[in-house]
Order: C-alpha cells, then structure tokens, then sequence
C-alpha cells in the first residue's frame, strides 16, 4: 500500500511549515501551467507532507489570480490523497471572534466567474456531486485536532467565497448575514471543486481575524488589523496542522475518493475516442482510471 500522503494548502501569512524535515523543493509541470510555487516535500513527525503556499513566497498572487487548477494538479501529481486548506477570513457572527478558528461545512460561490474552477471541457464533461464541498471525516480530524491544541474552534458553518481583492461594501456585508453565512473568504470555494473533481479528500482550517465591516462596535476591516491577528492565528494553525497529521490516514470510505465514477458523461464513457487527444492526455492523471 503506497505512503499516505497529506497536502498543506498555505494561505496569507503561511509561507511555511516549520518541523519539516526531508525537505526538497520541487518544481510541478501541469498541463494547467505554473502552480504558485515550488511544492515543499518532506515529513512532518515522519508522516510525508506536501505544502504550498497558495499566493506564492511573499503573497504574489492575488485570490483572482491564483492558479487553483495548477495548483491541486500538482497535489494529485505528487501522491497527495488529502488536503489541509489555511485560510484568513472574515466573520459574519458575534460568536466567531477575531482569533477564533472555524472549520466550515459549507459554500455560498461570490465568484464573478473569472476562475477556471474546473478541470473539465475541452471535449469531456463531467458533474461532480458537491452538495457537502468538504470531506466530513477529514474535517472531523482537523475539529479534533482543534480542540486537542486548546484552540477556539467552530464546527460547521457556510464559507462566503467572493472575488476580492477589495473587502465588502456594509451593504455587502449585512447582505452576507442575511444569507446565513458565517465566515468569508476569497479562495476556498475554488480549491473544494477542483479537489473534488480530482478525488481528493479536502478541509478547511480557516482563521477568523476581523468582523468584516457590519459589526458597529469594531473598526472596519484593515490589512493593518487582519495581519496582526494573523500572526497568532498562523501559529495556532500550525499547531493544529501538526495535531491533524496524527489523526489523518488509512483507507479512505468517504465519497471523495470516488467522486468521478458517475461524474463522467456517459457517451464519453462508452466511446473515449471522441475526447480530443489533447484532452486525453491532460486529464489522464484524474480521468484516466474511468476510460
């Protein structure tokens, strides 16, 4: 049976994974283009880790201009089975206060459609199930490791994904809690579909460092405000992270790892031939099972 391997996704203020040891940088050709950067390999507690940093070393990448696909190819390309997501975000409740950590179940997409979230077309569809975004059993380690670290954690809750890279209007933000939404972000949602159309088993950590800008008794959100929170929420994550590691493994029975065995229009199914040679050869590594 091969290694298990997890994947860590860095968001702002996580460029690294202090403890690794093993280290290579590796450089990942995708049929998507360039990933953000250089994937970090190595072992953390001798468990074999991959990270990236999802905006590049020195946040390069706006939220808009990372490339999600290329990203999690080369999770898929380099034996990653599961991925751990950090992110910053906003919060939408009293409840989640600044420095408090959320591991959300669900999706509101705020995208503009800019994204490639998909790793289809091109001659081949395929619909994946997305009703849950997010792998329960591993997000139910990564509450586990939470609690097991001494962070303030919530269990469940909707993602906002919007465009950015400006925070909301007010207008937005209350518009937002009307939804029923708890947290909000910029890149999450991308990432899930992606893992999802590439059967990978996919988690949030994700670190509540303002109120956005609908609280009346806290200063709207800044960069200046949202980097000082994230200091002590990146050392928090990296607790957790460490923590999960030792929780995460062994066969997988969640639906992710099988996500595309009905996905897969049939007509293509029957008759591979009609999907471009091209098409074929870039989607090999996540359809080529199915053919």
């Amino acid at each position: 049976m091969a290694e298990e391997v997890i994947g860590v996704i860095g968001g702002s203020g996580l460029y690294e994974m202090e403890g690794m040891t093993d280290i290579a940088h590796v450089t990942v050709d995708t049929p998507f283009g360039r990933p953000s950067d250089d994937f970090i390999t190595g072992k953390l507690d001798g468990i074999p880790v991959v990270f990236l940093p999802r905006h590049g070393k020195g946040h390069r990448f706006m939220p808009s201009e990372v490339n999600y696909r290329a990203n999690i190819y080369g999770m898929k390309k380099l034996g990653v089975t599961r991925i751990i997501s950090v992110s910053a975000v906003g919060s939408l409740r009293e409840e989640i206060v600044p420095g408090h950590i959320v591991i959300p179940d669900q999706f509101i997409d705020r995208t503009k459609g800019i994204r490639r979230d998909t790793f289809f077309g091109g001659g081949v569809v395929a619909h994946v199930a997305f009703a849950d975004p997010v792998c329960a059993d591993l997000s139910a380690d990564l509450y586990a490791a939470a609690t097991e670290v001494g962070a303030t954690v919530h269990r469940g809750g909707t993602y906002l994904c919007m465009e950015g890279p400006a925070f909301s209007t007010r207008a937005e933000s209350h518009m937002y809690r009307s939804f029923g939404a708890s947290i909000i972000g910029m890149t999450n949602l991308t990432e899930a579909k992606l893992a999802r159309e590439a059967e990978l088993c996919y988690g949030v950590i994700a670190l509540s460092t303002d109120y956005d800008c609908w609280h009346d008794s806290h200063e709207d959100v800044s960069v200046e405000a949202v980097v000082a929170i994230i200091k002590s929420n990146v050392a928090t994550a990296k607790s957790i992270i460490r923590a999960a590691v030792h929780r995460i493994g062994g066969e997988r029975r969640c639906p992710c790892a099988s996500a595309l065995q009905y996905a897969i229009i049939s007509e293509v199914r029957g008759d591979s031939s009609v999907i471009p040679v091209e098409t074929r050869e870039a989607l090999d590594l996540i359809i080529g099972k199915y053919l």
